[in-house]
Parts: structure tokens; sequence; C-alpha cells
């Protein structure tokens, strides 16, 4: 598969269910070693996505290929080099952690002879060597994930679909997956992931947004944080409720919320009135204690593209 140049190209792929558009003409292109991170709110269309990526469902319009295979043809072919973890991956919790990578092992026709090797490096590698013995329903649901990711990469893929993994993980098992995942990076795995949570999103090699079945930006994380359209500023005050009521009137911000102990403004990109701003602020009678710029997130990028979308 290496005189592939995409390991992942889909042109104008779309599905529909009815009167329902879930993807409208996706057209992307991914790359052997990278990670693809797939960015949306619930029913933007990233499950449908990956299902038809895998060839488990067929697209309406349009056309994919996957390791050079086309998804609606070949799609046995497909499933040779890929692996894809779904949200409820199929975890047999009366069976130890190893039965469970056996059964996956079986199901994948892995040879008895390159079994113990794989074992034995996917839990070094999952960081599951000490709970090979326990049962995979006593387990927390971080671990369970490293384990469904254990399974999924049991007979080597050349691809690895996950749909919303870390979805309902604590914040220490999210990173430690994330961690296993660059890991990967180092053996040329193409990963595709779908996530509702943005930091995730900072971590891929690049990040897709849909909405409402259309890919909105497709660019590496930097570059979406850079487009951000306006100025990011905190600041703190001796009462941040009062200010934010006050900014929230003021003609010269654009919004205001409070962000824990800060007041967070959005302001044009070349703000310069500051004369004004502190003015009219110290004319409330408040104090401010403290305030400097921020860099945009990605959050704060992606909202402002789906507020500006639906104006």
């Amino acid at each position: 598969m290496n005189h592939i140049k995409y390991t992942i190209e889909t042109q104008r792929l779309t599905k529909k269910f009815k009167e329902l558009i879930a993807v409208n003409s996706l057209t992307l292109n991914i790359e052997k070693g990278e990670i693809f991170c797939f960015v949306g709110p619930d029913g933007a269309g990233k499950t449908t996505t990956i299902r038809m990526l895998t060839g488990i469902m067929e697209p309406t319009e349009g056309e994919a290929r996957v390791v050079g295979f086309d998804i609606k043809t070949e799609g046995e072919k497909i499933r040779e080099y890929i692996s894809y973890m779904s949200q409820r991956f199929g975890l047999y919790e009366d069976l130890t952690v190893e039965e469970n990578m056996s059964f996956y092992a079986d199901l994948y026709e892995v040879p008895q002879s390159e079994r113990r090797k794989q074992f034995e490096r996917l839990l070094s590698f999952s960081r599951m060597t000490p709970f090979r013995k326990q049962l995979a329903g006593n387990l927390s649901g971080g671990m369970k994930q490293k384990l469904g990711l254990s399974c999924a990469l049991i007979h080597k893929p050349e691809v690895l679909f996950l749909d919303e993994p870390t979805n309902g993980v604590d914040p220490i098992s999210r990173r430690e997956f994330w961690e296993i995942l660059y890991e990967l990076l180092q053996e040329k795995v193409t990963i595709f992931v779908s996530t509702a949570y943005l930091d995730e999103a900072e971590r891929a090699t690049r990040v897709g947004l849909i909405h409402r079945g259309n890919l909105l930006l497709m660019d590496t994380p930097r570059n979406i944080k850079e487009r951000f359209p306006h100025m990011l500023l905190a600041v703190k005050s001796s009462d941040n409720r009062a200010l934010n009521r006050f900014l929230e009137k003021s003609p010269l911000v654009i919004k205001s919320k409070i962000l824990g102990e800060y007041t967070h403004l959005i302001l044009k990109k070349n703000f310069s009135d500051w004369e004004t701003l502190w003015c009219n602020i110290k004319e409330t009678g408040l104090e401010v204690y403290e305030y400097h710029k921020l860099k945009p997130t990605l959050e704060d990028s992606f909202i402002s593209i789906i507020e500006e979308i639906n104006k």
C-alpha cells in the first residue's frame, strides 16, 4: 500500500436518510501516519462518516477509498487493513483482559505463532500488563477503553477508526489514551478519530469541523486558531458579575462572559479604543485588578464559525 498517496480520500461523499442529509458532499484527504480529528456536536455526521468509510454503511452519493480500495465494492478488502473501535466496542465483561484479546485474535485470524509476542507488546503498550488476568467487567472506564484499543490493534491495522473513544472517560485516562495514540504514529498507523472534546482535537495533525453534515473547515489546529477573527481579553475585577453585566451592554464589546476568576471579553481584532473602555469601566465604580490578552483555543474558533453560519 506504499504507493497510495492518501490512506483515506473522499469525493462528495453523501448519506441521506429520506429527507435528512446526514453527511453532505464530504471531500477530504488523509495521509498515512496522520491523526485526523473529526469534531462536531452530536448528530453532526461523525459516526455516519466513519460507518461509510469502514464499509458498514453504503453512501447515497459520492466516492471514497480507504487504503486504495473502493468502499462500495471492496469493503471486504478494506476490513483486512483497518480496525474500527465504535462507541460501544464489544468487550466481554465476563472474560479477562487476556481472554478478550484472544477472542479478537481469533476473530482477525492472527496466527498462533504471533499471538504471544503481540499480546505482550500490546499489554505493555497500553500499560495493561498488571491487569491481564482481571475480568474486563471490573475495569474502570478508562482501562476498558485501553483494552478496547489493544483488541482493535491485535491484527496490526494500517488505519484505525475511533468513534468518540474517550466519551465519558475521566481526564487523566483521556490523556493516557492520547499518549498511546501518539506512540502509534511511530508505527505509521493512520488514525481517524471523532470527538466532541475540543481539547483533544488540539493534539491532532489536522482537524475537521463538521456541523449538520457539512464539513466547515479542515486545517491544522494552529492554522485554525490563527483564523480567529477577534481579540480575547481576560479581566479580573472587584466584582466580575457586575462587570460582566456592564460589558454585555457595551458597544465596544462583542461578547462578555465569566470564566472562573475572570471576565472574558471578545473585542474587534484590531481594537484600539482602550482609553474609552477603561474610562467606562471606571465610571461604574469597579476596580480592575488584572487584565491580559488570551490566545484563542479551537473552541473559540469553532464557536465563532458556527455563530457566523447561524446568523
